[in-house]
This record gives structure tokens, sequence and C-alpha cells, in this order.
């Protein structure tokens, strides 16, 4: 049971934005906070709250600044929620907030006392709706060289499709990243099969969703966008109608 008396903040994943998808964890512990801190957008995800509750909306390339103030206000003692779409430990919020705790000398134990609340991720969210691509083992890379430099990315991509993972790429372009996804295709046709199947899933299980299922040589002829997350298949991974499956292997042998 929580502990009120102690200051709290939850790192929690919304998942991909509607109520359908998020868990009943995630909710419970939104309804419990005084304070909800977020990019503005994700923020209009959870619907009306309640009036007491104080919303705290900033803009996307704040997110040391969210956490610094998520922490803060933790530490004075009220309950505070801090969300990321998705699951706020895949490239969301949960890392920033360590790497804040840490910078302050934090131990576990002391105030405030952080819990981290999952969510659907952007990954598994395409994936549902595009079939079964995740059956075997990949590996996820976001083409943002905003924070990682290229040189990485490029050794990274290039070992994944040497050794035939599937491939699921997290933002694969913005309006000023546009040359990214178009690279990344000529890295991993040095490796896979130019007709390996790939699915783009734009805006997932949100009003604006656009599923396109294609090929590797074919991928970049349709739009992305920061909300579009691709996944690329391995050596078996096959179209069943409107559905991309990767086999696990069941019914070998």
């Amino acid at each position: 049971m929580t502990d009120h008396n102690r200051s709290l903040l939850y790192l929690i994943g919304l998942g991909p934005g509607g109520s359908a998808q998020r868990t009943h964890q995630a909710d419970r512990m939104l309804d419990q906070c005084e304070v909800i801190l977020g990019y503005h957008r994700y923020l209009t995800l959870l619907g009306p709250r309640p009036p007491e509750q104080q919303l705290i909306g900033s803009e996307l390339t704040e997110e040391v600044d969210r956490a610094v103030q998520a922490v803060a206000l933790a530490g004075s003692g009220k309950v505070v929620a801090l969300i990321s779409s998705g699951d706020v430990g895949i490239y969301g919020m949960a890392g920033v907030v360590f790497e804040e705790l840490r910078r302050r000398g934090w131990q576990p134990g002391e105030s405030p006392d952080i819990e981290v609340i999952p969510g659907v991720s952007a990954v598994q969210a395409t994936a549902a709706l595009l079939g079964a691509p995740l059956m075997h083992d990949f590996a996820c890379v976001s083409l943002s060289d905003l924070l990682t430099p290229w040189e990485l990315i490029v050794r990274r991509l290039a070992a994944a499709a040497q050794a035939d993972f599937v491939i699921c790429l997290y933002n694969p372009a913005s309006q000023r990243r546009t040359w990214q996804l178009k690279a990344a295709r000529q890295i991993l046709l040095q490796h896979k099969d130019p007709r390996t199947p790939v699915g783009l899933v734009t805006n997932a299980y949100r009003q604006e969703q656009r599923i396109v299922l294609t090929s590797l040589e074919k991928m970049v002829e349709h739009p992305v966008n920061m909300l579009t997350t691709v996944i690329i298949g391995n050596a078996e991974t096959f179209v069943l109608g409107d559905c991309m499956v990767t086999p696990r292997g069941y019914s070998k042998g």
C-alpha cells in the first residue's frame, strides 16, 4: 500500500495514447497524483482531469528541465507523475530522471520515492497492428542523431542487419531530418534482401493512424515522420494477407 506521507515520483508510460491501451496501474497512479508533468501533447492524451490536479506542460527538447522540475516537486512532498508516451523506460523520461537523481547524489530509500510504471511501447503497438513481426529476436534503433552520433547509429544498423535481426526503427524522420531513413535503407540492403517485408505504422492507435506494408526496396516511397515506427523483417519474415509475420520456428522438424 502506498504511503502518502513520503514524497513520491511516478514515472508513467501512457502507451500509444488511447485509454484502451493504457494500463490499469497507470490510470490508478495518475488518479493519486497532485501534479502531472509532461510534453504538452502527451498531457492532452490523458483527457479531462480533476480540477485539483496541476498539469505542467512543456515542449520537446525540454526533457532535462522536466526531469529537474519533477524531482524538485516530488522532493517538496508532493505526489508527482512524469509521463511519457509508449513506455517511460524506452526512449522515455525514466532515464533522464535517474540521471538527475545521480547528479543530486540520491540513493534508494531517500526522498523522493521513485516508481516506474510500464506502458505499451511504440514498437509493441506497431507490432500488434502489423500482426506478429517480433516473434523472433529483434533490435530497436533510433535514427535521430540529435543525441547519438550518426557514425554510431550506422555501426548499430550494420551489426543488426548482418546478424539478421528484425529491426525496429524509431524516429525515422522529422521536418529537419529527412535523409536518415534513405541512408539506413542503403546500409540494410548490404545485408538484407530487397524483398524483405517492412511495416510502417504512423500514429498507432490514434485517430490519424496509418499502416503500410511494403518492402525494404520500396519503403522510402512512403511518407514517414517522428510518429512513425518502422519494422523491417528478417530473412524468414513473410506477409500473410495484411499481416507481417516472423516465424519463431515451432513448425520446423
